[in-house]
């Protein structure tokens, strides 16, 4: 669709779309969970859900410049609010459902929203817990109707403030495109947080034209049609999925289905049949895992056909890059797509076209397997920062274990210390209120990411590691801990994994298992617990992890070789602040609580 040419904010494609495009289509732009089954919404009822919310905020005094902040898991009402403050000249302040009352009060003070819209009753508790030291709150709006409190001030239902804007609407039809045609490309269109791994948060400004310039690079880099049909399940405060799985997917005329939790995305998929998805490895990994337990609970015959299958399809992806398959293995590939590689794809629904994945590494081994059994994972590289996406792989041009090519327009190189450097249209006006950081961030026009990387000889560009996570053990060796923990991972007994090395004199590790292959090891062997958690101190269990990390080790040299490691009873969590909303571990943090339990390990030497 060409809409894109013409618009320079995101309140003219909202316009074109619904005035336009979708005009009386009867065409569904999106589509959620109602009881036990998917409900399509129209773009006329987009419209109107949307300009009705805008003039009710109009009532409530949202003018332009003014901030407003989105508290909600993703649902219509979140599209409904962000589209009804942008087109008043607003600017949104998403926030993750997950964050505490403490980071909501500060996110709100340092942003200075006057308004804040919450899901339900669990985020208007917090936002209420807080409300007296939010200077500039003037009111909160809550979108399930039942979970208002009675006789709170200047505290309003969705539908609510609705029927405020219907009276103005009428007074004054014209507001809304009078009030579009006023903002410009280069205003602020959103403040978002980072997730704070190194300290508070920081609010990273972007524009009208920084988000619209990755979102016409996307649309030239993917092949994405009014045809497609996106399951969204990563939460719309980030900036990945609100680009991508957003406002990417409105502007190919596409259909935006919601997934009803993490947990409920395997069915949903099956139930919504999308054909592309943005994703996060982490999801890949889970598939991958329930995959190899399903196969290693069946005979020996059928585990051998699966891994036959699977060696074929590894086979025909590299015959296929390089133009000649041969006419034996092709026919060995229709045979193991009839016996495997079919039933997996229906387990994503059957219509998958590719993955899109960011946020965080893809282990090699994990797009490989994917596209061994037709499955395609395109890997995509990029901060908050930048909009988000600096480089991405193609359909048609991709290598595992790199983040592809840099996007349409956008400059990456690298600085003389391995930084990874990047400029263009889509790179953040700075961080809000805070220039120290945004001098930082941003020198002669260029990002500086803090990430480490290279390009490889085929022009793709591959991650190392974080700048601020290079360690130098005290024999002097540099070492990137990223890639050595993504080894580790790709066992089934490891759920996560904390590398320690930074001026000690050898590497050591934090590791959590996964309880629930843990258990099946344990039923299997008559290793005696009585919670789950009592596994992590049995001695088989240590050996079992012990003899994983050594097969693991051998593609390692020797100074990157875990020797000593600690297996902990419980998970890293956000609760406990030793993860990010965004599920990346807070390495500082997580350094300075188990620091006995580290120490322990360098004192048994």
């Amino acid at each position: 669709m060409a809409l894109l040419k013409a618009c320079k904010i995101i309140p003219e494609i909202y316009e074109f779309l619904t005035e336009e495009y979708g005009k009386n289509t009867g065409k569904f732009i999106l589509k959620r969970k109602v009881k036990d089954k998917y409900e399509g919404i129209t773009y006329d009822e987009l419209k109107i859900e949307t300009d009705l919310f805008a003039y009710g905020l109009a009532s409530l005094g949202v003018k332009r410049g003014d901030k407003v902040a989105i508290i909600s898991e993703n649902r219509p009402e979140w599209v409904y609010s962000d589209l009804a403050i942008l087109s008043l000249g607003g600017i949104d302040v998403p926030l993750y459902p997950s964050l505490t009352a403490e980071s909501v009060e500060f996110i709100l003070n340092n942003s200075e929203s006057v308004g804040v819209i919450v899901s339900n009753k669990l985020q208007l508790n917090k936002v209420l817990k807080i409300r007296n030291k939010c200077r500039d709150l003037k009111f909160i709006i809550v979108l399930n109707e039942k979970d208002k409190l009675e006789e709170i001030d200047a505290l309003y239902t969705f539908m609510e403030v609705q029927q405020k804007g219907t009276e103005l609407q009428r007074s004054n039809p014209d507001m809304i495109k009078q009030s579009i045609r006023n903002i410009n490309e280069n205003d602020l269109c959103t403040i978002i947080y980072t997730s704070g791994t190194t300290g508070e948060p920081k609010g990273v400004m972007l524009t009208h034209k920084n988000i619209i310039s990755n979102v016409q690079s996307a649309l030239r880099t993917f092949p994405i049609d009014h045809n497609d049909v996106f399951l969204s399940f990563l939460p719309l405060c980030h900036i990945f999925e609100r680009m991508g799985g957003y406002y990417t997917a409105f502007s190919s005329g596409g259909t935006i289905c919601y997934a009803e939790t993490i947990e409920t995305v395997a069915q949903n998929l099956i139930e919504v049949k999308p054909t592309i998805m943005t994703s996060v490895p982490r999801l890949f990994e889970r598939i991958y895992s329930k995959i190899i337990k399903n196969v290693e609970s069946q005979p020996a015959s059928k585990q051998k056909i699966f891994f036959w299958a699977i060696d074929v399809g590894k086979k025909y992806a590299a015959a296929k890059k390089s133009g000649h398959i041969p006419m034996i293995l092709s026919a060995q590939h229709k045979l193991a797509d009839k016996l495997v590689y079919h039933k997996l794809r229906e387990k994503t629904g059957g219509n998958l076209r590719f993955f899109i994945s960011g946020g965080a590494a893809l282990p090699r081994e994990l797009g490989e397997f994917f596209e061994a059994v037709d499955i395609l994972i395109l890997e995509g590289y990029g901060l908050t920062e930048s909009s988000p996406v600096i480089s991405a792989n193609r359909i048609d041009d991709y290598k595992f274990g790199s983040v592809g090519k840099p996007f349409p327009g956008i400059q990456v190189k690298i600085a003389p210390d391995g930084e990874i450097l990047a400029k263009g249209p889509n790179i953040m006006q700075g961080y809000y209120k805070n220039r120290k950081e945004t001098n930082e961030a941003l020198k002669d026009g260029w990002l500086y990411t803090g990430d480490i990387g290279i390009f490889d000889a085929d022009g793709f560009l591959v991650i190392t590691d974080r700048k601020k996570h290079l360690f130098k053990t005290t024999t002097g060796k540099y070492i990137a801990p990223t890639p050595i923990e993504n080894l580790f991972l790709s066992s089934k007994y490891i759920d996560q994994f904390v590398l320690i090395g930074d001026k000690r004199m050898f590497l050591s590790a934090l590791i959590v298992p996964d309880f629930e292959a843990l258990k099946e090891y344990a039923d299997s062997n008559n290793i005696p617990y009585e919670k789950l958690e009592d596994l992590a101190k049995s001695d088989k269990v240590y050996d079992l992890i012990e003899k994983e990390m050594s097969g693991i080790q051998k593609k390692l040299a020797n100074y990157e070789r875990v020797r000593k490691f600690i297996l902990l009873d419980h998970q890293f969590s956000l609760e406990t602040g030793e993860i990010t909303p965004s599920l990346k571990i807070k390495r500082k943090f997580v350094e300075e609580r188990y620091a006995n339990l580290i120490d322990e390990m360098y004192q048994r030497v």
